[in-house]
């Protein structure tokens, strides 16, 4: 089938007319300039509470320990910071059987 490209193309009838709320008869846009009223409530629970709260916690600490970070520092400096390779590949373990279950 082929169609001659003359510029006059015809449009259906469906893509013509877009029908909006704003052209719509009996439809009135003032409903989405009108505020909510304040009726619903909303009541946390215990856990939502907590959450809350540890939120707060988190905001307010800092991010790092300085003081800890002083003291390893100076360990290390003096040569005196101990490592334990089995501490530290049990926390690597546990964090594996966290992340994958």
């Amino acid at each position: 089938m082929s169609q001659k490209i003359d510029g006059n193309l015809q449009v259906p009838q469906a893509l013509r007319s877009v029908t909006t709320p704003a052209n719509k008869p009996g439809v009135s846009t003032d409903a989405a300039a009108r505020p909510v009223e304040a009726a619903d409530s909303l009541r946390l629970t215990g856990e939502a509470t907590n959450l809350q709260a540890i939120e707060r916690e988190l905001t307010t600490a800092p991010a790092i320990d300085a003081q800890r970070v002083a003291a390893v520092r100076e360990s290390l400096q003096n040569g005196t910071y101990k490592i334990n390779p089995d501490a530290i590949a049990s926390r690597m373990l546990d964090l594996d059987q966290q992340l994958h279950g």
